[in-house]
C-alpha cells in the first residue's frame, strides 16, 4: 500500500497536456460560464470528443460543470486553476496563444482580455500602474490606500463588501504577455466587473480578448485621467505605452508627481 501524500501533479498534467483539452481550458479563463458545443468549436473537436475531455477535466477538478435547464455550462473550477493555468502561459506563452489565436487574436489578447475575472493584457498592467502613480494602490504593500477606497466608492465598488469575500482581497498577479503585475482579487475582478456592466468594454466573440469602446476611452480619461488613442489597441502592449505623456481631466486638482500616463498612437 502506497503512503505517498505528495500531490499527484503528473495527473493534472496530463490533463492540461493534450491540446483539445488545453484549448478548453483557456477559452474558460475569460470567466464566461460556456456549453459544451462553444467549447468543442473553440477546441477544433467533434462534439462527442469535446465531451469525454470535458468529462476529464471534470474528473480532475479543473473545471465545474452546472445545468441550466436542458443545457449545461462549464467553468474553470477555481481562482487557483486560473492561476495555475496563467503560470503555464508565462512559461509557454506562445503555445497557450496559439493554443485558441490566429495572429490578429493574439494581437487582440495582448491588448486587453479577462484573466478568468480580472483584466490582464497590456490594457490591465496600464490600468495597474495608473492606480498605483495615483496613489489608489500602495506600490510596495500592493494594498488599497484610503484614497483608494473612496476611488473605488466613485465608481458603485462596496469596498467592504469585498473585504468580506473568502478570497484575496487584492493581489498582483503578474501578466504572461506583458510580463509585469495587473491588478487581481476581489478588487481586480470588481473594477472589471464595473468596466464590462458600463461597456467601458466588451467581449470579442470567441475569445477572451475585449475591445476597448469609445464610452471605455472616456470613461477612463474621467476615472483615472487615462487618455488612450485610437490607433493603440493595434500596438500591442510595448506600442500602448509608447510616448507616454501625462494628462489630467478639466478642473481636477491632482497633483502632478500623480498624473495618470496618456496613451498616444505615436
Amino acid at each position: 500500500m502506497s503512503t505517498n501524500i505528495e500531490p499527484d501533479i503528473a495527473r493534472v498534467a496530463a490533463a492540461i497536456a493534450e491540446p483539445a483539452r488545453a484549448a478548453m481550458l483557456v477559452a474558460l479563463l475569460g470567466g464566461e460560464p460556456l456549453a459544451a458545443t462553444v467549447l468543442a468549436r473553440r477546441a477544433g473537436v467533434a462534439p462527442s470528443t469535446a465531451s469525454e475531455h470535458l468529462t476529464r477535466l471534470v474528473e480532475d477538478g479543473l473545471i465545474a460543470r452546472r445545468s441550466v435547464g436542458r443545457h449545461r455550462y462549464h467553468t474553470l473550477a477555481g481562482d487557483d486553476v486560473a492561476e495555475a493555468l496563467e503560470a503555464l502561459a508565462r512559461i509557454a506563452p506562445s503555445a497557450m496563444a496559439a493554443a485558441a489565436a490566429g495572429p490578429s487574436e493574439q494581437r487582440a489578447l495582448r491588448f486587453a482580455r479577462t484573466c478568468y475575472d480580472h483584466l490582464a493584457g497590456a490594457l490591465g498592467v496600464l490600468l495597474t500602474d495608473t492606480l498605483i502613480a495615483r496613489g489608489f494602490i500602495g506600490a510596495k504593500a500592493f494594498d488599497v490606500t484610503a484614497a483608494g477606497e473612496g476611488w473605488l466608492d466613485g465608481l458603485e465598488i462596496d469596498v467592504a463588501g469585498l473585504r468580506a469575500k473568502r478570497r484575496s482581497f487584492v493581489r498582483p498577479c503578474l501578466d504572461w504577455s506583458e510580463r509585469r503585475d495587473h491588478l487581481a482579487g476581489a478588487v481586480g475582478a470588481a473594477i472589471a466587473r464595473t468596466a464590462l456592466e458600463r461597456r467601458w468594454l466588451v467581449r470579442m466573440d470567441g475569445t477572451r480578448a475585449l475591445r476597448l469602446t469609445l464610452r471605455g476611452r472616456e470613461g477612463l480619461y474621467r476615472a483615472l485621467g487615462v487618455e488612450i488613442g485610437t490607433a493603440a489597441e493595434g500596438g500591442l502592449g510595448l506600442g500602448l505605452r509608447r510616448g507616454l505623456r501625462f494628462a489630467v481631466p478639466a478642473g481636477s486638482r491632482t497633483s502632478e508627481r500623480t498624473r495618470a500616463p496618456r496613451i498616444s498612437a505615436g
